[in-house]
Order: C-alpha cells, then structure tokens, then sequence
C-alpha cells in the first residue's frame, strides 16, 4: 500500500505520526512509504533519516496526498487540508468526528474511508500519560503569585502548606498528572467513580499527601482546591457537567483548571479548547487552561510513543485493507468512523442527530449499509 506521512499544520503541534524506524517496518514489509519533507524535524527525525529508513521525501502537502492511498496523521484533518483528500484515501489519524460536523460533512462528502486513532488504543493512548503529566506541570505553574496563584510553594516548606491539587479520574491521563504532582511534593485528592481505579491509586501512592474518593466529593474538595485537574473523557452526547458553571463560584479566585481531556462543555461546563499560543481564558473569575494539544509540547517523546502505538494497526490496514482490518481487529472496527458516504460512528450520530450504520452491521454487509 502506498502510505503517506504529512507533515502536520495544526498550530504548535510538532509530532509526527511515524518515526524512521516504524517507516522502515512498512517498508521492509512491501509498502511505499512516503513523508512531506520537515514532517519529523520537531520530533527530532530529519528528512535524510526517513530517506535512509526507505521512505521517499515528497516536498508538499499536495504532491504526497495525491499519491497516497492511506493517510496516516496525529492531528484532525484540517480544513486546508480537505482539499487534498480524496475518496479513495483510507484516513488513519486523531479524529474526533462527534464535536467537529464540519469535519464529518466533508469525510462524507468525499466518501474515503476513516479510522479514529483515537478509538484504537486497547490500553489506552501512550500519549494520555504525558498529557496529564504536562498538564500538572503547566497547572503548578498558574498556581505562582506572578500567574495569579495563591502563591503556595508546590512542596510544604517552612509549617507552610503544600499546593492544594484535585485530579478528577484517575486512569491513564490522571495518572500522568499524579506522577508529576507527587515528583514535586503536592497534596492531592484523587477522585474517581471506579473503586478499583482508587485502590490502585492509593496503593501506588501510600507514603504520600494523597486521598483517594468518591466523584461525589467534588463539591466539597471546590472551596480549598489551589488547582483541579481533569482527566475524564466526557460522553459527547452528555448535557450534564462534574462541574458546572455556577460551582466555579465555590472556588478561591486564585485557583485554576486544567482540562486535560478538553471537552467542549464536558465534565467541565466552561471548558473550551485553547492551543499553546493562548492557552488560557477566565471563566466566572476562575482562569482555564484547555490546551486540546498538550503533548506537542513535547514532540520527540510524544511521536516516539505514539508511533508505536499505533505502529501494528497502520500494517494491519497496510496489509489486509481497512474494512478487513476491522474485521480481524476488533479495537480497530471502534474506530472506524466512514467508508463509501456511510457514517459508521455511533458517537457522532448521536451526538450530531444524523443516521448511522453500526460498524458491525456494516461489516457484516461486506462494506455496503444494510437495505433498510
């Protein structure tokens, strides 16, 4: 199959989907691989090295579009970008068709066929680790008096108290987080719905300023809370909020979000996206960090974890076609989102109110809708 690497424009994002030595897996594999020329450069792969791995260097975005056959990304597909698509492209990257209808009108209207990276990770994105640890970093930060911080020290110094730091879920992202928070001596409440995901935590944790709870705790941890991290993917369909606006009047004025999952009006009410150029707004005097890109802060780790990850899936779509990766690979068809015009995405139909075809009906129909 003929595989194409763009280089990625979303502002501030510098990772690159596949490195020279998952480049040169495809390409020791029977496949052409292509990849825009300074598409690895912030993630620390020059052009020469992807040439050396097998791969041929296109010197535009147009040019390696038009000779791929799959498309394979970090970011969205932007819009200066839909021009290039075409129906014959299978899309491989970070979607997140259900919040963006413009993006799912075009991938329609084009008729290729699209899988959600994002749907894929069976153990979730390598990247959630480092986005709740950067997030967290980014948050004790905001908490310095320069910043408009309470002006705590992030470690108990001198009978003075430590920053106060809520994370609410802790799976990969909140783990991520509590890493970076621990490392410098905070005093957390971690909250979460799952009791298992709590005792893992606090076993892990024994010996630090940590208590693990209930979600339900939420609105009594607001008043004191220096800092609250959110790590919980919210339902897009959901219209209902873990926090909502009017609780943002419990928090101190000097207190900050940080929305690692980012989404638009999730479990937080007020969240919105930001990008690393203006990361941050106030909200009901509560000031909001929301980056929807966290891990392009740190491009060179970011691509190395994300190219593995999703390293087995590229070849499996390489190998075998989309609809029958699918087929074989169950977290795969999770991510499947459009083939032929059909929208596949249960999410997105729900959330956008619009028909779709369950991805294993549409499967099982040999890649055609059902008759209804």
């Amino acid at each position: 199959m003929k595989i194409a690497v763009p280089r990625e424009i979303k502002p501030q994002e510098g990772r690159v989907a596949l490195l020279p030595a998952h480049v040169k897996s495809l390409a020791d594999g029977g496949h052409m691989v292509r990849v825009e020329t300074g598409a690895g450069v912030l993630s620390g792969a020059a052009d020469a090295e992807y040439a050396a791995a097998g791969a041929e260097i296109v010197d535009s975005a147009e040019a390696i579009y038009g000779q791929a056959e799959m498309i394979v990304k970090v970011k969205e597909i932007m819009t200066e970008e839909y021009a290039y698509l075409d129906r014959r492209h299978v899309v491989f990257t970070n979607i997140h068709s259900a919040l963006n209808r413009a993006l799912t009108d075009k991938l329609l209207e084009i008729g290729l066929t699209a899988i959600a990276a994002e749907e894929t990770h069976a153990n979730g994105s390598p990247n959630s680790v480092l986005a709740g640890e950067i997030g967290a970093f980014e948050g004790i930060r905001l908490c310095l008096a320069p910043h408009g911080g309470p002006g705590r020290h992030f470690t108990p110094r001198y009978g003075a108290p430590a920053l106060k730091a809520v994370v609410i879920g802790l799976g990969m992202a909140g783990a991520g987080a509590l890493n970076t928070l621990f490392g410098l001596g905070a005093s957390v409440i971690g909250l979460d719905v799952d009791e298992d995901a709590r005792s893992r935590s606090q076993l892990k944790w024994a010996g630090t300023d940590f208590t693990a709870g209930d979600i339900d705790a939420l609105a009594g941890c607001l008043p004191e809370v220096d800092l609250l991290v959110n790590c919980v993917l919210w339902p897009k369909h959901r219209k209902d909020h873990l926090v909502d606006r009017k609780m943002l009047q419990k928090m101190k004025p000097t207190a900050v979000i940080v929305d690692i999952s980012c989404d638009d009006a999730g479990a937080i009410e007020t969240t919105r996206p930001t990008t690393w150029s203006a990361p941050l707004y106030t909200e009901e005097g509560i000031r909001h960090f929301c980056v929807d890109n966290i891990p392009g802060a740190v491009p060179v780790t970011a691509s190395a974890g994300y190219g593995e990850a999703i390293l087995p899936m590229v070849r499996l779509i390489a190998d075998a076609g989309p609809l029958e990766a699918c087929r074989r690979q169950p977290w795969l068809a999770r991510g499947l989102t459009c083939a032929g015009g059909a929208l596949l995405h249960e999410e997105t139909g729900r959330v956008q109110d619009r028909p779709f075809t369950p991805v294993a009906e549409f499967l099982a129909a040999g890649g055609r809708p059902p008759a209804l």
